[in-house]
């Protein structure tokens, strides 16, 4: 009873996730633009805090597509489980 089936073992091992190296990157830039543009709100420039607001939206929209990508290209497709 004390004795675990080799084929057991196999079922619970959890697969090595790799991760990508450009996904922190990005969340740096989206945390950079979002600073940047809280800071020119602040200071009265509202038109640059938009375009750095807008700024902020693409790099996070990029950042998320290429979490999904990295995921779907080894495997992990997020939409099947």
């Amino acid at each position: 009873m004390s004795a675990v089936e080799p084929d057991m073992e196999d079922l619970y091992q959890e697969k090595k996730r790799v991760r990508n190296p450009l996904v922190p990157l990005g969340a740096l830039m989206t945390a950079g633009v979002l600073t940047a543009g809280l800071i020119s709100f602040r200071r009265g420039n509202s038109q640059l805090g938009q375009v750095l607001m807008r700024a902020r939206v693409v790099v996070q929209g990029a950042t998320v597509a290429l979490m999904v990508g990295t995921a779907y290209y080894y495997g992990d497709n997020p939409w099947k489980k």
